[in-house]
């Protein structure tokens, strides 16, 4: 199936989405790439719990990312809004079995469509690329970069900052 054929529904998270966003999670070479994971990719009271609170929490958009696949509806993967500090902060994970066929990058578009927060806020991991892709493709620039210890990663993380007004 070609980028131009993908079709990417968002739609709010169900409960039975959970195991999807679980298995996804866990991929190491996916988590590499991101500026943050759970310190325990395994501990699914953790997970559980982050998706509890991130649900309930009002100043938050998340939105499960949906393709058509062979005329079935799979989970691919979810896309999240949510106001941190003076910021509306995105992120996005998508499962890897599906990365390079624009499916992100659609998926943010919609997902821009949708929320009226502006201006929108990214941080990326420096070394992630194909992120960078995404957020330029839908309107992204950088405008800034900082370093941080991330306790999750026992590591310092560089970051680039990009926004979408």
């Amino acid at each position: 199936m070609s980028q131009s054929q993908v079709t990417v529904f968002l739609r709010p998270v169900e409960d039975a989405d959970l195991d999807a966003f679980f298995t996804q999670l866990r991929d190491p070479e996916a988590a590499s790439l991101a500026g943050d994971t759970f310190e325990d990719p395994n501990e699914r009271q953790a997970f559980n719990a982050h998706w509890r609170h991130l649900r309930a929490d009002e100043t938050a958009d998340v939105r499960t990312i949906e393709i058509d696949d062979d005329d079935e509806r799979r989970v691919v993967g979810h896309i999240r809004g949510r106001s941190e500090s003076d910021e509306h902060r995105v992120s996005f994970w998508i499962d890897r079995a599906y990365w390079g066929r624009g499916i992100t990058t659609k998926a943010l578009g919609a997902f821009l469509q949708e929320v009226p927060h502006r201006p929108v806020t990214a941080r990326v991991a420096r070394h992630n690329a194909a992120a960078m892709v995404v957020l330029r493709r839908n309107g992204f620039h950088l405008v800034g970069e900082e370093s941080g210890y991330a306790p999750d990663r026992g590591r310092v993380v560089d970051e680039l900052v990009l926004r979408h007004n």
